[in-house]
C-alpha cells in the first residue's frame, strides 16, 4: 500500500458534491433534453429485485435507428468533404452496419514511434473497417448506464503521462495504461462472428484491433439506455491525441458525433462530469452545435448514393452485408444475463452465456492437481468470488454519476495455469472489464508463479525472452521471475512503464517496457510484445491475405493443457488484481476491473482477505512475499515496488479510512 494513490476519483466523493456536475444541495444536475445542445435524456432502468442494483432496461437498436445513425454520419462527413467508414455494434460488440463512402480511404496507418523505430503494431497499414470497429466497439465497451467515455476519452488515460500534454511531463502514466491491449482478436473469452445464422448474436465480441485511442468513437444511447457504439475513419490515421490541453478539430471526431444525434449519451454522465485526481476528463473535443443541419439525413438517401455497406472478413457481411437491429443486453440473445439462483447466490449477479442458458465461466476447483498439492476447491472459489462480489456492493463508485453510486465490476477467478474458475459481475458494469479482469487475474498468476521466466524464455519471439534478462538486470536479481516474490498488476504494471519510478521523465524504462524513444500506445513494451504474432496472423485473415484466422491464444506460451496457455488472452499492466496462497503455496489469482483502479485492488484484495477469514485455508500472499519487497536502486535513488493501493472513504455504508492497512 506504499507510493502515491492514484485512483479515479470523482472531485468530491463524499463531502464536495457541488464539483462535478451536482449543485451544492447535492441535487443532480439539471439535463437538457435532446435537440442543438446533444443533453440526451436522464438513464432508466428496470428495478432487478435487490437493493444493491438496478438491472439495464431492455432496450436495443432497431434497424430504422442503426440506419438513422449512418445517415446522419454520412451526411456530416459529406458536408465536411470527408468520406468516411462507419461501423455501429451494438453494446455487446456485435456489427450492425459497416458503410464505407465512395471515396473513403481503404486503409489507415497507425502511428509510429517517436524514434522511427517501430516495434509491433507500429506503422502499419490495416484495413479502415477494421480501424472504424475498434472506435465504435471502445465507445461503446468502455461506457455504461453510469458512464459514458469516448475514444478521445481512452486516448488520455492510457499514455505515458496523465494527463497526456507537454506540459504535464514528470506526472504518472494514464490510469488504464495498457488497456487499449485487450478484447483482442485472439482472446478466448471473446465470441466470434460466423455469419448470418443461430448463435451470431450470442456476445460479447472481439475487436480486431483491441480498444481504440484514436478519437472518433462513442457511445449510442436509446432512452438514455447503452445500447451500442459508433465509430468513424476518414483521415487515413489511426492515432492518439498527445496534447489534450489544446481543441482540435477532429473530422473522424465530428463525423461519429453527428451519428449520435437523437441517441446521445445523456449529459450527466459523460466523461467530462469526471474527475481523475482533480482533473476532469475529455469527451469530445467537438459540440452538436458544430454539426450540419442533419435534419433530412436518411439511409434510403444514404446507399447507394453515397457509399455502400461492405464485408469484414471475421465480423460483419457473411452472406452479404445488410442492416441488422441490435440485441438488448441482459438477455440470453446478447450473451450476458442474470445468474440464476443455482448459479450465484447474491441476485444481482450477472454471467456469460452461450445463448442456450449455459453459464460459459461457472464455478470449479481448479486444474492444477499436477503443479499445485492442494488446488482451489469449488467451494473455496464460490466463497472468493463470493465475498469479492460482496465488497464491490458496499463499494463506493470511482466513475459513475451520480455521486455515491454503488461500483459495478468484473470479477475472475483463475488457478495457477490461468484457467477460469468463474467470473460474475454486477448488472451494468462496462463491458471491457469482462475481458480486463481475466487478463489480470492471469497475469498475476503468472508473474507470481514459479515459471514464469522459463515460459517466457521458450517463446519463439527473441523480443519476448529478452524481457527477461532485462527484468534480472533491472532488479539485480538472477532469480527473478522464479515465484519467490507475489506480484499483483500493480507491481507488474510498475515495470511496465517507460520510465521508472512511473511518470519521472529522465530515469529508465521499466524492464517490461519499451523505451521512450520507442514507446507509444501501440507498442507497451512486453505486453505488446506478447501478442504480436497472433494479432499479425489475424490482420492477414481480415486483409484477406490468409484463409485462416488466428486461433484462441494470444500469447505463444508453452501450453499447459491441450491448447491452453497460461496467457491465453495477454496481460494486462494497470492494477486490479492479486494472487492467492494457500500458506506459501500459489493456487491461483483473482482480477477485477470496471471501476476506478484502487476500487479494482481492494475488491480483489478485501475478497481473497474475507474468503480467507471465513474459511481458515487461504489468503493474500504472505507480506514477506509481497512485491512491495523488491526496491530498486536507480541512479542512487531506492524505489519501492507497490503492491494494492486502495481509495480514501471507499465505502458507501462506512466512514472507515485505511481499509486494506495492515492485511
Amino acid at each position: 500500500m506504499r507510493g502515491r494513490r492514484l485512483s479515479l476519483m470523482l472531485l468530491a466523493g463524499i463531502a464536495l458534491a457541488g464539483c462535478g456536475g451536482s449543485d451544492s444541495s447535492g441535487n443532480p444536475p439539471v439535463v437538457i433534453p435532446p435537440g442543438g445542445s446533444g443533453g440526451g435524456p436522464t438513464p432508466s432502468a428496470t428495478p432487478s429485485g435487490s437493493a444493491n442494483y438496478a438491472i439495464p432496461a431492455s432496450v436495443a437498436l432497431s434497424v430504422a435507428d442503426v440506419g438513422k445513425i449512418v445517415a446522419q454520419a454520412a451526411a456530416q462527413a459529406r458536408a465536411d468533404g470527408a468520406p468516411a467508414t462507419i461501423a455501429v455494434v451494438d453494446r455487446v460488440g456485435n456489427v450492425l452496419a459497416l458503410f464505407m463512402m465512395t471515396g473513403a480511404p481503404a486503409i489507415a496507418n497507425i502511428s509510429a514511434a517517436p524514434n522511427g523505430n517501430n516495434r509491433d503494431a507500429q506503422g502499419l497499414n490495416v484495413p479502415s473497417g477494421a480501424a472504424a470497429l475498434a472506435k465504435a466497439i471502445t465507445g461503446a465497451y468502455l461506457s455504461s448506464g453510469g458512464n459514458a467515455f469516448s475514444s478521445r476519452t481512452a486516448s488520455m488515460i492510457v499514455q505515458q503521462h496523465f494527463p497526456p500534454a507537454p506540459s504535464t511531463a514528470g506526472l504518472e502514466s494514464g490510469p488504464l495504461f495498457g488497456v487499449q491491449f485487450s478484447q483482442l482478436p485472439c482472446s478466448d473469452l471473446a465470441t466470434r462472428y460466423v455469419g448470418a445464422g443461430a448463435g451470431e448474436f450470442i456476445g460479447p465480441k472481439r475487436s480486431p484491433l483491441g480498444l481504440a485511442a484514436d478519437p472518433g468513437g462513442f457511445p449510442i444511447y436509446k432512452n438514455g439506455v447503452l445500447v451500442g457504439g459508433i465509430g468513424v475513419i476518414a483521415d487515413g490515421s489511426y492515432a492518439f491525441d498527445p496534447n489534450v490541453q489544446d481543441v482540435d478539430r477532429d473530422v473522424d471526431e465530428r463525423i461519429a458525433l453527428a451519428g449520435t444525434i437523437g441517441f446521445e449519451a445523456p449529459a450527466a454522465i459523460r466523461a467530462d462530469r469526471i474527475y481523475v485526481d482533480g482533473t476532469q476528463l475529455r469527451y469530445s473535443d467537438t459540440g452538436y452545435s458544430a454539426l450540419t443541419n442533419l435534419a433530412s439525413a436518411s439511409y434510403a438517401a444514404t446507399n447507394p448514393a453515397l457509399g455502400h455497406l461492405v464485408a469484414l472478413k471475421g465480423y460483419y457481411g457473411d452472406p452479404a452485408p445488410t442492416l441488422r437491429a441490435g440485441t438488448a443486453y441482459g438477455t440470453e440473445d446478447s450473451g450476458i444475463r442474470q445468474a440464476a439462483a443455482t448459479e450465484f447466490a447474491d441476485p444481482d449477479a450477472f454471467v456469460l452465456s452461450d445463448g442456450s442458458g449455459n453459464w460459459r465461466f461457472p464455478v470449479r476447483a481448479g486444474t492444477d492437481g499436477g503443479d499445485v498439492p492442494q488446488p482451489l476447491t469449488s467451494a473455496e472459489a464460490r466463497a472468493i468470488l463470493s465475498e469479492a462480489f460482496a465488497v464491490m456492493t458496499r463499494a463506493r463508485a470511482q466513475i459513475r454519476q451520480p455521486l455515491d453510486s454503488k461500483a459495478q465490476v468484473s470479477i475472475s477467478l483463475v488457478d495457477t495455469r490461468g484457467q477460469a474458475l468463474g467470473i460474475v459481475r454486477s448488472p451494468d458494469a462496462p463491458i471491457f472489464g469482462i475481458d480486463v479482469s481475466l487478463q489480470k487475474a492471469r497475469t498475476a498468476a503468472f508473474f507470481s508463479g514459479q515459471q514464469a521466466a522459463s515460459e517466457l524464455l521458450q517463446d519463439p519471439s527473441a523480443d519476448v525472452a529478452g524481457f527477461v534478462a532485462a527484468a534480472r538486470d533491472f532488479l539485480n536479481d538472477s532469480f527473478a521471475l522464479t515465484g519467490r516474490f507475489a506480484f499483483t498488476d500493480r507491481a507488474a504494471g510498475n515495470l511496465s512503464r517507460p520510465y521508472f519510478p512511473d511518470g519521472e521523465v529522465g530515469r529508465p524504462n521499466g524492464p517490461f517496457s519499451r523505451p521512450i524513444e520507442q514507446f507509444n500506445p501501440f507498442s507497451t513494451g512486453l505486453q505488446s510484445a506478447l501478442i504480436l504474432a497472433r494479432l499479425g496472423e489475424h490482420l492477414a485473415f481480415v486483409s484477406g491475405a490468409s484463409a485462416v484466422d488466428v486461433e484462441r491464444a494470444c500469447t505463444r506460451l508453452p501450453e499447459v493443457a491441450p491448447g491452453r496457455n497460461r496467457l491465453q488472452n495477454g496481460i494486462q499492466i494497470f492494477p486490479g488484481s492479486v494472487p492467492i496462497y494457500r500458506g506459501n503455496q500459489l493456487v491461483g489469482a483473482i482480477g477485477v476491473s470496471g471501476d476506478g483502479i484502487d476500487q479494482d485492488d481492494m475488491i480483489s484484495f478485501l475478497g481473497v482477505h474475507h474468503a480467507g477469514r471465513a474459511l481458515g485455508t487461504l489468503g493474500n500472499a504472505p507480506t514477506a512475499m509481497r512485491g512491495d519487497n523488491i526496491v530498486v536502486s536507480i541512479t542512487g535513488a531506492s524505489v519501492r515496488l507497490r503492491y494494492v493501493s486502495c481509495p480514501f472513504a471507499p465505502f458507501l455504508d462506512s466512514s472507515q479510512q485505511n481499509v486494506c492497512e495492515g492485511l
